[in-house]
């Protein structure tokens, strides 16, 4: 605390007021860019400081919280993951969007990552990037994709018998990765986690199927050996290494590939996730960040402003090409520039149209708790009794019994 900077109001010089941005480290340029991009556009009126907070979710959330609830005026525009809006705006932590700001937020966004955004019906932050997985295989060992998780595990178990690549490679770590992957089963056989007002768990036989494919990855020949610690960058390497057939992950494995793995990156190929059961999509899990105003702000109207401005046409470009970030505003995938080096943004749109989103809950943090020790290790999951432990631990979650905050 004692290391924030201080916020400008101006000065007796009439000096440009400071903006602090506080989000996550980004070591492509893209987020400095745009706020010196954004400083320049204000004419003047305000210069944003680019603040990185800590590289884990977990160190970005713990700072951010101090902040917040020692009502920091110095927090002015904050990079928000995507499970965080409704815990802070709970909390009062952050400001809603009303009035023409809001529509500008709005305005050719893309509904999914909207509703991240949203809490008890009111929008407290502005989508700044998006996520999606894709599957992602090796075009020399399966000519077409698998449409469902069954194909898929049948087609390594063919790969393994005949001495061949066959891994299926997927964050099984006990961590948030594994809560992703869970919650993507779960909408995806038609379930949910929680309620639709997310006041108790929902869960029933979807998540039973769901937590049943994960067990049956765990326990077949397509699991890589070292599938209870692998997060999503131990996936890329193991697929780049050429020891998996196929890759469940986001889209920075695709330049990855190409820099790390010239030779193999020629049969790299992508297809939407796997559906649990065939005439129903996926619904794949969306990550991103959405940007919000901190509620004790001295500067809230530049800050409201500066957040538009950051998360401008322009500025998305520049975040997808710089940083591999996909845009959450439609018109962007049908760019020529995105789309040359994008070659798969159809197939991201396409998944981000049917996505799902993790459980909207200022509880949440307990919730992937609960979710991510109940099914780790993935080879040990017993799906009926598991879920049944989820749910017991997600009714105190939800009451603010027993977990960790």
């Amino acid at each position: 605390m004692s290391a924030a900077p201080l916020a400008g109001c101006g000065g007796g010089g009439g000096g440009p007021v400071t903006l602090n941005w506080y989000n996550f480290p980004d070591d492509s340029g893209a987020l400095a860019s745009a706020a010196s991009v954004c400083s320049k556009q204000s004419g003047g009126r305000y210069r944003i400081s680019y603040n990185k907070l800590p590289r884990t979710a977990d160190g970005q959330r713990q700072q951010l919280v101090r902040r917040l609830a020692a009502k920091d005026d110095t927090v002015d525009i904050i990079g928000l993951d995507v499970t965080w809006p409704a815990e802070f705006a709970e909390a009062k932590w952050i400001l809603p969007w009303t009035g023409s700001n809001r529509t500008t937020a709005m305005r050719d966004t893309l509904e999914v990552p909207l509703r991240t955004a949203t809490w008890k019906g009111r929008l407290y932050a502005v989508p700044y990037n998006t996520n999606t997985q894709l599957l992602w295989y090796r075009k020399d060992l399966v000519p077409e994709p698998p449409e469902t998780w069954a194909e898929m595990l049948l087609m390594a178990g063919r790969l393994a018998k005949q001495g061949k690549p066959h891994y299926v490679e997927i964050q099984g770590a006990q961590y948030e990765g594994l809560t992703v992957w869970f919650n993507t089963l779960v909408e995806s056989a038609g379930g949910s986690i929680l309620n639709a007002t997310a006041t108790a768990p929902s869960l029933g036989p979807p998540a039973v199927r769901a937590a049943s494919v994960m067990k049956a990855l765990a326990t077949s020949a397509a699991a890589d050996p070292s599938l209870s610690n692998q997060m999503e960058d131990q996936n890329r390497l193991a697929m780049e290494s050429g020891s998996a057939a196929f890759e469940l992950n986001y889209p920075f494995v695709y330049p990855s590939m190409k820099a790390n793995n010239p030779e193999l990156f020629k049969q790299f190929r992508w297809a939407p996730y796997p559906a649990v059961e065939r005439g129903r999509p996926a619904k794949p899990t969306i990550g991103g960040i959405d940007l919000a105003v901190g509620a004790y702000s001295r500067h809230s109207d530049f800050a409201f402003e500066a957040a538009l401005c950051l998360r401008n046409r322009q500025n998305q470009l520049t975040a997808a090409l710089k940083g591999g970030l996909p845009p959450t505003l439609r018109p962007l995938y049908s760019d020529p520039s995105l789309v040359k080096n994008y070659p798969f943004a159809s197939t991201v749109l396409a998944s981000l149209e049917n996505a799902s989103i993790r459980p909207k809950t200022p509880a949440y943090q307990n919730v992937s708790i609960a979710i991510s020790h109940t099914l780790s290790p993935p080879n040990g999951i017993d799906p009926r009794p598991d879920v049944q432990k989820i749910g017991d631990q997600i009714k105190d979650a939800l009451a603010s019994k027993g977990l960790i905050p």
